[in-house]
């Protein structure tokens, strides 16, 4: 549910919302609700654990890391997978959160819904991002698998008393 490679310069992927443009307030306060810090990153620095590296957010333990460069998709992404986790085994996350398919799919399903919660933001922008970031679905589009494909992600949140 990654892109396969970066986005270049002149792709579609160069137009998604970054976090400088939502600020850090908004998303620091949503990730406060489910215990998680939001920890800025100076321009240029690497991000501390980012799975994709570049602007990607990264994950450890309970703190999410991101520059105004880092794509809001990614940020809501990288908390989702915090957030779907037990909080005794945040704790012992660095860089990547799980190998469990039906984690990462209620994360895709969570950052969708959490992207209402952002000013400016939304589920329709943020899905319109992802699909041009190159995340892949099985129905083709982050919308199409959101509406269509995503009953067990959308299980797997409320058994675990999750927005959904």
């Amino acid at each position: 549910m990654h892109p396969a490679t970066p986005p270049v310069s002149g792709d579609p992927a160069s137009t998604v919302m970054r976090v400088g443009q939502v600020g850090f307030d908004a998303p620091a306060a949503l990730l406060g609700r489910f215990g998680l810090q939001l920890q800025w990153v100076a321009p240029g620095e690497p991000i501390p654990g980012s799975f994709w590296g570049d602007e990607e957010a990264g994950i450890i333990g309970a703190t999410v890391y991101a520059r105004d460069d880092t794509p809001v998709h990614s940020l809501l992404h990288e908390a989702g997978h915090l957030i779907v986790l037990p909080p005794e085994r945040r704790p012992d996350v660095h860089t990547d959160a799980t190998d469990s398919i039906e984690e990462e799919d209620a994360t895709c399903y969570l950052q969708i819904v959490l992207a209402d919660e952002l000013p400016g933001v939304g589920r329709e922008r943020l899905m319109a991002d992802m699909d041009a970031w190159g995340y892949t679905f099985r129905l083709g589009s982050a919308r199409a698998w959101f509406e269509q494909d995503a009953d067990n992600a959308r299980e797997f949140l409320k058994a675990r008393g999750l927005p959904s």
